[in-house]
């Protein structure tokens, strides 16, 4: 695969010719981007999954191109480059008001509650006590960033991406998270009590012991997702996807659902005793 990955870069950058700083770059993204995928694949994704996801979290090289010195030659008396990783932390600066998908912050703890989010990326993300409280930055990427303990309370993050990031301890409380891509995430300890979740994507994800009691989903995927202990009590499930999924150690009691869902989860050997049909 690094084969490949090293394809992805020469051919992305082919255009900028042999700049300075080329070998530099090239050779710590590769490093960047192999790590991506090879966790991406410790989350069950196949080869070609693993490998579009990967390249989709690039971003626009030209966000790279403006803070790399790429002229015909440097002068000799030229001080050393930065590292990749000041570059792109630089880049960030930038990023908040773009589409850059370099946006290296740290938002560990941060507050992002009453926040416009809506179609922002925090894929892969390390994002530490930054506050966006009440912020407008819909369209904002925030890959490669860890995102525990913040909170999202009555943000609107409707068609975000959260894919293989570190969500644990995150509030989603009152959120509305209508099409938000939870793929390949840890979620251990992410409260969504009053959450919207219509057409929300959790596959690939591990969700134990998070409780869904008392919500109402309507077209939530949990395709391939880790459910020991997760939590359905009294929850309203309409055309829910359990594809896949282990669900026998997962709770239900008390739980509204479609005769489909309830067959299929039956089938699957869930515990849907104590589950109603609607």
């Amino acid at each position: 695969m690094d084969k490949k990955l090293k394809q992805f870069l020469d051919q992305t950058f082919a255009p900028f010719g042999n700049f300075p700083a080329k070998d530099d770059v090239t050779k710590e993204l590769l490093a960047n981007l192999t790590e991506k995928y090879s966790e991406l694949k410790k989350h069950g994704l196949s080869d070609d999954e693993a490998y579009q996801e990967t390249v989709d979290s690039f971003g626009d090289v030209n966000e790279i191109m403006d803070s790399v010195p790429h002229g015909e030659s440097a002068p000799q008396n030229q001080k050393k480059e930065p590292s990749l990783r000041k570059i792109l932390k630089e880049a960030f600066r930038f990023a908040k008001a773009s589409s850059s998908k370099f946006a290296f912050t740290q938002l560990h703890e941060s507050d992002l509650s009453d926040s416009n989010l809506t179609d922002a990326d925090f894929s892969y993300s390390s994002l530490a006590k930054t506050s966006f409280d009440r912020s407008e930055i819909a369209n904002s990427l925030f890959t490669a960033s860890a995102l525990e303990g913040a909170s999202f309370e009555q943000s609107d993050l409707t068609g975000a991406k959260f894919a293989a990031s570190d969500l644990k301890n995150v509030r989603f409380n009152g959120a509305n998270l209508a099409d938000v891509k939870f793929k390949a995430s840890s979620l251990h300890g992410v409260s969504f009590e009053g959450a919207t979740l219509v057409a929300t994507n959790f596959s690939h994800s591990d969700l134990t012991d998070v409780s869904f009691e008392d919500q109402t989903l309507e077209g939530v995927t949990f395709e391939k997702s880790q459910l020991k202990r997760t939590s359905f009590k009294n929850a309203i499930i309409r055309n829910v996807s359990f594809h896949h999924s282990d669900v026998k150690h997962a709770i239900f009691d008390g739980a509204t659902m479609d005769k489909i869902t309830y067959a299929l989860l039956k089938g699957s050997g869930a515990n849907v005793a104590g589950a109603k049909i609607a």
